[in-house]
């Protein structure tokens, strides 16, 4: 494990997991949220973010959480030695990110943006997870198998998987 791609839909915890992930393997973390968006929460231009993107890509030992735009999403897939899914239930996806709105009210939510609004963040998270299903479907199940022939592949389905995940890959990440 040396280049992990952490993604799923919005409020799956892919920041927190992240994080986790990075503090027990030592593997530098990018969080694309903070390289999609400017300190003052607005975007950054694409050029930027494709640079900043592919110098990440080039490196020998990276964690990458997040989706970003599609091209640079399966670049990040293909690159990847480690693919990391959160795959949770809709319902509790609505849940963690109302959960992160609340709690962001009063503490920065874990990988957020510096600059960067939790109201609005949240109000798009939930648009988001609205049009889900269009991407993350049957048709995207298929060409991840694909994708992942020769990687390691996790796909996480639950809050308690996702809470032991680094707990059950210790032995395997120091």
């Amino acid at each position: 494990m040396k280049k992990v791609a952490v993604f799923g839909k919005p409020g799956s915890g892919k920041s927190t997991l992240s994080k986790k992930l990075a503090a027990v393997s030592g593997i530098p973390l990018h969080q694309l949220d903070s390289i999609v968006f400017k300190a003052n929460g607005e975007r950054v231009e694409r050029e930027v973010y494709d640079q900043a993107h592919d110098e990440i890509l080039m490196s020998d030992h990276w964690i990458i959480d997040g989706f970003g735009p599609i091209g640079s999403f399966y670049k990040r897939l293909n690159a990847a030695d480690t693919l990391i899914y959160i795959d949770l239930p809709y319902s509790t996806s609505y849940w963690l990110v109302t959960k992160r709105l609340v709690k962001g009210l009063f503490v920065k939510p874990e990988g957020w943006p510096d600059g960067s609004s939790v109201i609005k963040g949240s109000i798009e998270s939930y648009k988001t997870l609205k049009l889900c299903p269009q991407f993350w479907n049957d048709d995207f199940s298929e060409k991840l198998q694909e994708l992942s022939a020769g990687k390691e592949l996790h796909v996480i389905r639950s809050v308690a998987e996702l809470n032991n995940f680094v707990l059950s890959r210790k032995s395997d990440l120091s």
